[in-house]
Formats: structure tokens, C-alpha cells, sequence
């Protein structure tokens, strides 16, 4: 971190300028709306960002980023700018573009903080490469492809004193304020267990991955680059730009895609830590009679998990976490009236906080509406909105994260992000155990009869301090990955 900073004296400066020539003199400081207006900004103030994907979900991140122009967009940096990256080239056309993140972070010194909104397995190796470089850095959820990278991350944001924020924007939502009050109202009681549900998958995935066909590939997409860490192959159709999500090279399935939504929900308002075991089952597809199909390499259609907690300080006794998607769902509860969705609309995706004196329930936290509902035994209930007024997009998340920056690491504004990698770190290594349970449930060997069984079905210890399966020596394999040379985190 001191080479670093050695190396970029002039944007450290910058960043620093306003703030120390405040503290030398108050005699010279002139208010902004002297020098240029109601509203000005002045050039030393504004952050220059980039965007490390530009496309998908990326378009918002950084749009929202800018705070309507009043941040700097100067780079974009996407490996297919013929997709929906093109839209953010039309909302910032000033930006230099770049297709190799670590090109655009080494060329351009001048650069921020960046948003990295690409494909899962992209998020540690950007994200490590901005930091390494004193970059603060907004990652779009999971913060991580596997459990070693997000701690990895989190410890080097500490280290170099970099401004972070995942992108579970729910997490900024003010009615989780609502849900957060009824737990330390002891509304209902000692907490026992959670249930967490989603209708994902919405790509395909439990399926063969499809055959590679390098004819097929767009002249505008960088292949190589988008593959990063991920084993060389030639151009496999019909992953890029969505459905990447299945495959675990790539992406973390369901639970990736809205566990820091929907886990994230009872993770922070319990306060809870690292889970002390993880448990599954997966649904089984039979294409042939007596044999279900066998491809390890993607997620399954369907999955059940398992984790449990110790006690916390906002619940006293030890907690039981369920995870169910692929549409399975839990059963209603009796104290919800029978014609009451539990989580959201069509109970399609939700949260069910469970006490001994009632329950919580809501629905999934990105930019739904959280429906907050309060059920207790004795007939008391207590609903939030079903409609929610965002007085800016996605509750200010990005907005927030800038303004971070801007005040600098350990302000205030730091302090106060719903999800900077202290937090988003442990959150995120909780969500993806239940992919490590998962993957370790698909193992297989040849028995001494020659044939091949499943030998890693059980539940597995965790030791979270440490990320370490204490009883199942082959599933750590699943803590990280295999990098390809210089992908590495």
C-alpha cells in the first residue's frame, strides 16, 4: 500500500486539497455559490469515476453513481460494447472506453472509484485490482464468486483504507428500518428459525452446459476477457451476456443472484455470523430410468439448505436458517391468514422471521417493495406499505457510496454504509456456503465395487473463523477456486 501511494502523489492531492487548505485557513475559503451559482461544483470536487461493466446492471450502477452529472464519468470499460453496454456510451459519451479493466486502471491515474458490475466470477479479481491501486470500489452482489475471495476482500479494504459498498441496495431501503425496530422491540421473542424462498432460477440451468462454437461468437465480444479466471475454452453460445449464471465457473446460481437480497434481510437485522454448519439436497432430473442426469459443472434446478447460528445479542437462542429456490416454498404459517401472500406478491420470493411470539414477514430486499407485515399469536399485526416512495433510485445506494468516497475512509458517511465489505464480506461468505454445500453434495468416487457414489452427503462443520469443513476434508476445495495466471485473487 505505501509504494501505491508513492506511485500517485497527484491523486491523493486531489483528494485531498479541499479538505486540508479548510483546516490551514478559513480566511480563504469562498463559498461554492460565490464562485459559480446555486448548485455549483467545483472541477477539484468531483470524483472521476469509471465502470467496470458497463452493460446490464452496470448501466444503473454507474448512472447512478454519476448523481445526475455531478461526478465525472471518465472511463467505461465493457467486453461486448455492441450489447446494452452501448447504452451507457449514450448516457456518457465524454467516457474513454476500454474492454480490459486492468488496462483501464493502469492507464488512466486519475481514476476514483469504479463500480464493477459484471459477471460473478469478474467481481474479486476488479475489485482486487482497484484496491491494489487505492481505488474505492462499489461490487454489485455477491461480492465475490467463493468464500476465499470475499474474505480476502475484506481484509484488503481495511488494509488500504478503501471506501466500499456491494451492491444489495435493499440494504439502503428505510423501511428495513421497520423490520429492524419489531426485532429489538422483542416483538416476537426469541427467534428460532428463518425461512428464505425464491422463484429462481429464471435462466436455465440443472441442464447440460450447452456445446463450444467458436463460429458463433459476436466480433464484439473480447471472449478471453470475459472468461477471466475461468478455464480456456473456446466460445461456449448462450452464456454471455445472462445466462452465465448457472455454471459454476462463472456464477453462483440462485442463491448468488438474490441470497444477499433475501438472506441479507434477517443477516443484518439478527445480527448474525458465520454459520457453524451447512446442509442440502438438490432436485434430481431423470432423462433415463433409474439414472438422474449428472452435471456437476452447473447448478442444479432446485435446491434445499440448511445453516444454523449461534445465539446473538438480538436473539437469544441459536437459530435454524432454510434456504429453498426453484420455486419451493415453505408452508404457510397459521397465525398468516390463508388468503395473505407470506414474503411477496403470489409469495413468489420472501422472508419469514420466526419467534416465539409471532412472526416477520417480508418480501425480497432489492427494489421490490419489502412489504414488511408483523404477525403475533395473540391476533396483533402491524403492516408496512405495500407501495414504496423512492425519493432516488435504488434508495440512494450508489449515491450514498459516492458520497463515502468523497468524505473518505472511517467518516461518517463510511460508517454509515448498509453494506461496505465489513459488513458485505461475512453476509456474503454466508450466502455462498450454501453453494459450497451444494457443490460438495454433488461429489463423486468410484466405490470398491467400481461404481460411482456420492460420498460427500452429510452436513458439513464449519469453522468460519478460519474456512475450514472440519469433518469433510474434500469439500474446502470449494472455499476458492483455480485461477488462470494472472486472474488471481
Amino acid at each position: 500500500m505505501k509504494d501505491n501511494k508513492k506511485k500517485n502523489p497527484a491523486k491523493i492531492n486531489r483528494r485531498s486539497f479541499v479538505k486540508k487548505s479548510a483546516l490551514a485557513s478559513s480566511i480563504f475559503i469562498v463559498p461554492r455559490h460565490v464562485l459559480g451559482g446555486p448548485g455549483f461544483i467545483s472541477p477539484s470536487d468531483r470524483l472521476n469515476i469509471a465502470a467496470i461493466g458497463a452493460g446490464g446492471k452496470g448501466i444503473s450502477d454507474i448512472k447512478n453513481a454519476s448523481v445526475n452529472g455531478r461526478e465525472r464519468v471518465a472511463a467505461l470499460c465493457d467486453v461486448d460494447f455492441s450489447g446494452s453496454a452501448a447504452k451507457s456510451i449514450e448516457n456518457f459519451p465524454k467516457a474513454k472506453l476500454y474492454d480490459d479493466f486492468r488496462v483501464m486502471l493502469d492507464k488512466k491515474k486519475n481514476i476514483d472509484a469504479v463500480t464493477i458490475s459484471t459477471p460473478d466470477h469478474i467481481h474479486g479479481p476488479a475489485a482486487k485490482w482497484a484496491m491494489q491501486r487505492g481505488i474505492h470500489v462499489y461490487v454489485q452482489k455477491p461480492m465475490t464468486h467463493n468464500i476465499k475471495e470475499a474474505r480476502a476482500l475484506t481484509q484488503m479494504a481495511r488494509t488500504n483504507k478503501i471506501v466500499t459498498q456491494m451492491g444489495n441496495q435493499g440494504g439502503s431501503n428505510p423501511l428495513l428500518g421497520m423490520v429492524q425496530q419489531w426485532i429489538d422491540e422483542d416483538k416476537i421473542g426469541a427467534v428460532s428459525k428463518v425461512q428464505v424462498w425464491t422463484n429462481r432460477p429464471v435462466w436455465p440451468q440443472g441442464i447440460e452446459m450447452p456445446k463450444p462454437d467458436a463460429s458463433l461468437k459476436p466480433d464484439a465480444l473480447n471472449w478471453d476477457l470475459w472468461l477471466g479466471p475461468a478455464t480456456e475454452r473456446e466460445f461456449v453460445p448462450n452464456l454471455h451476456p445472462f445466462n452465465w449464471r448457472g455454471w459454476w465457473d462463472f456464477g453462483t446460481g440462485a442463491l448468488g443472484d438474490v441470497g444477499c437480497h433475501l438472506i441479507d434481510i434477517p443477516f443484518r437485522t439478527l445480527n448474525l455470523k458465520y454459520p457453524t454448519d451447512a446442509e442440502c439436497s438438490v432436485a434430481s432430473v431423470f432423462s433415463k430410468m433409474w439414472t438422474p442426469d449428472y452435471y456437476p459443472e452447473g447448478c442444479p434446478p432446485s435446491s434445499f439448505i440448511t445453516l444454523h447460528f449461534n445465539a446473538t445479542d438480538k436473539s437469544k437462542s441459536p437459530i435454524e436458517m432454510t434456504w429453498s429456490d426453484g420455486g419451493i416454498r415453505p408452508s404457510h404459517p397459521d397465525i398468516i391468514p390463508a388468503n395473505d401472500d407470506i414474503g411477496g406478491k403470489e409469495s413468489a420470493n420472501g422472508v419469514l422471521i420466526i419467534g416465539e411470539k409471532g412472526i416477520i414477514s417480508t418480501n425480497i430486499n432489492d427494489s421490490s417493495p419489502l412489504m414488511p407485515k408483523l404477525y403475533l399469536n395473540d391476533g396483533t399485526t402491524e403492516f408496512g406499505p405495500e407501495v414504496e416512495e423512492n425519493l432516488e433510485p435504488e434508495y440512494g445506494h450508489q449515491r450514498k457510496w459516492i458520497d463515502a468516497c468523497k468524505a473518505g475512509f472511517g467518516s461518517d458517511e463510511h460508517l454509515n454504509l448498509t453494506s461496505s465489505f465489513d459488513y458485505a464480506g461475512p453476509m456474503t461468505e454466508t450466502v455462498l456456503m450454501g453453494n459450497l454445500a451444494i457443490r460438495s453434495y454433488m461429489l463423486q468416487r468410484e466405490n470398491f465395487e467400481g461404481a460411482m457414489e456420492f460420498f460427500a452427503r452429510k452436513k458439513l462443520l464449519w469453522d468460519g473463523e478460519n474456512m475450514r469443513i472440519t469433518n469433510m476434508e474434500e469439500a474446502n476445495q470449494f472455499v476458492g477456486r483455480t485461477y488462470r495466471k494472472g486472474w488471481e485473487v
